[in-house]
């Protein structure tokens, strides 16, 4: 069993333009609707790359968007476990200028949560993996939305890893990301932006970059993973430093690649994998992720065929 567990979920539109004019009118060639936010597009990747690993995804839904979300998974037959939410799920949109390749994001933040809520979910996930003979991993995704009261939310992530054995991918930053890291997450995913946010500086070369990923690790981390979209991508522990090369693939729409990245390294972990070989698997996830265009609709064979043009090349580490 694989655990996808996150408070962000998202019902996404994706507009796809011939010629688009900012301040003008501008008509759609296309509209595609689908649920996504970081939860979801874990649970619905691991569920294409391995249907038969038992994954289950987590989340609160609310409003007429949530039950929309609720509806597609139902009829798509990915297990999920919802919390009726009083807050409405967000909306999120896509533009998609078909000339240019250009994409633009249009990002409602997740709404406040009650504190009632917020530990009613708490035990939700809790009872989850108690009830499970098998987690195999777990994967915890996405930002956390404040509390009605206005106060953080940043410790939730780090209270349901406490009572968890399996190995813990997160996919997170800033507050959040260091609660948890006490806990000693398997892998943890920022990309280089976000790991510049959680350690408050730039990270303007790549020494800089293993240098922080590395601080992580010094707080608990056991490995690093910092992705670039089509550049490279970095995995340090803390006696080892890979680079990987994704493949060159037409884009079609990158949302959701990240995304790709944890489920592919999850379906490897508890598929006994090592970390490396988990990763180059995330990797190729995402290059797939990244030529479709509604997010996390994986195929099996084209994930194995990418595969084979991804290397991890070892870095010597005494350099950082």
């Amino acid at each position: 069993m694989i655990l996808a567990v996150g408070l962000s979920p998202a019902w996404q539109q994706i507009l796809v333009f011939d010629n688009l004019v900012p301040g003008e009118v501008n008509r759609a060639a296309e509209s595609h609707w689908c649920g996504s936010g970081k939860v979801l597009n874990v649970g619905r990747a691991i569920h294409s790359l391995a249907p038969g690993a038992g994954a289950l995804t987590i989340c609160p839904l609310g409003g007429p968007a949530g039950q929309a979300i609720f509806h597609e998974f139902q009829e798509d037959r990915i297990p999920l476990v919802r919390m009726a939410s009083v807050a409405n799920t967000r909306v999120c949109t896509t533009l998609i200028e078909r000339p240019t390749g250009r994409i633009t994001e249009l990002v409602e933040n997740a709404h406040p949560i009650r504190r009632d809520q917020l530990f009613a979910f708490e035990y939700m996930v809790g009872e989850a993996w108690r009830k499970m003979s098998t987690v195999k991993c777990a994967v915890f995704s996405g930002s956390l939305p404040s509390l009605s009261d206005g106060s953080s939310t940043a410790d939730c992530y780090a209270r349901m890893m406490s009572g968890l054995e399996a190995p813990v991918i997160l996919d997170a930053r800033g507050p959040e990301l260091l609660a948890a890291l006490a806990h000693r997450p398997l892998l943890v995913k920022p990309n280089r932006e976000e790991l510049a946010a959680t350690v408050k500086r730039p990270l303007e070369t790549d020494d800089g970059l293993v240098r922080a990923m590395r601080e992580v690790i010094d707080l608990g981390a056991q490995w690093v993973l910092v992705t670039q979209g089509a550049d490279s991508a970095f995995l340090a522990s803390r006696t080892e430093v890979y680079r990987f090369h994704p493949p060159k693939v037409e884009v079609v729409n990158p949302i959701g690649c990240g995304d790709s990245v944890a489920a592919g390294i999850a379906v490897g972990i508890a598929d006994d994998q090592p970390v490396v070989e988990a990763v180059r698997y995330g990797l190729a996830a995402a290059a797939d992720n990244a030529t479709r265009l509604l997010p996390a609709r994986l195929d099996g064979p084209s994930v194995e065929s990418l595969l084979n043009r991804i290397a991890a090349t070892p870095t010597p580490h005494s350099r950082f």
